[in-house]
């Protein structure tokens, strides 16, 4: 049976911890790192109903994407889920923006979940033991199309409830893909010959910045475009512990009105 510090050290083999970025919180952030592991959730976040769904299954170990600490914490009380984590006897694994960079990690499977071709780094590359890593991707659709075209496949392929977009003065051709929150990297996806960046959180005045200059800009949700490394860092992770899970209960903290 592995522990939990073999499960971190076979998850650096797919996202290498140390290449997040200086502000970030990733590794054990929770638990035992002697702690054998039985059963493994994998989860974009560490919700009440991830928790409960952890239980019901019995996985003592919660990888996440997110991180479950990722400001200081200057108390540990009941009502919060670093408590009931720990009541728990759970265990928590995050890789976040380590995972975003990772040779095949959330930007890698974003772009080939949108059909790119040809796909290549975005943003500042890092050498890896594994690999070449990069924040974003870019890559190439089969065929000229238009912006709206592009916002209809990412909700249809990323399951989003809505998606937000400006339109391009131009076709669309090449494609900048930033999961989560990457509205500041509309300028050099741009600069790098992009005519579209598809990210998520993107603010109002990014909006009025991509009308401005002509540049196709999709929102489809921070949930959406990151929960598509889910799946295979739970295959991954298959490999040492085989009874490892999407959680099945993670989605978007919201609803869309209908």
């Amino acid at each position: 049976m592995a522990t939990v510090q073999q499960v971190y050290e076979h998850i650096h083999r797919f996202a290498p911890f140390g290449i997040e970025e200086p502000w970030d919180n990733c590794g054990l952030l929770v638990g035992d790192p002697h702690q054998q592991v039985e059963k493994i959730l994998v989860a974009l976040d560490v919700t009440d109903s991830v928790l409960q769904e952890a239980q019901e299954r019995g996985a003592n170990l919660i990888v996440t994407h997110h991180p479950v600490i990722f400001t200081p914490l200057k108390r540990v009380t009941c009502d919060q889920i670093v408590y009931q984590i720990i009541r728990r006897g759970l265990s928590v694994i995050s890789a976040h923006t380590n995972l975003d960079k990772a040779p095949q990690g959330v930007n890698y499977h974003l772009a080939r979940t949108l059909g790119l071709e040809d796909v290549r780094h975005f943003g500042p590359v890092v050498e890896t033991e594994v690999g070449k890593a990069s924040l974003g991707r870019m890559g190439d659709t089969a065929q000229p199309t238009t912006v709206a075209q592009l916002a209809q496949l990412a909700k249809e392929r990323l399951g989003c409830g809505g998606v937000q977009y400006v339109e391009s003065a131009q076709p669309v051709r090449t494609v900048a893909v930033v999961g989560g929150s990457g509205g500041d990297f509309l300028e050099q996806a741009r600069q790098l010959g992009a005519q579209c960046l598809v990210t998520a959180d993107v603010k109002h005045d990014q909006f009025l910045q991509a009308a401005h200059m002509g540049m196709g800009l999709v929102d489809a949700g921070h949930f959406s475009t990151e929960q598509v490394v889910c799946a295979p860092l739970a295959r991954w992770i298959q490999e040492l512990v085989p009874q490892t899970w999407v959680a099945r209960c993670s989605g978007e903290p919201f609803h869309w009105a209908k």
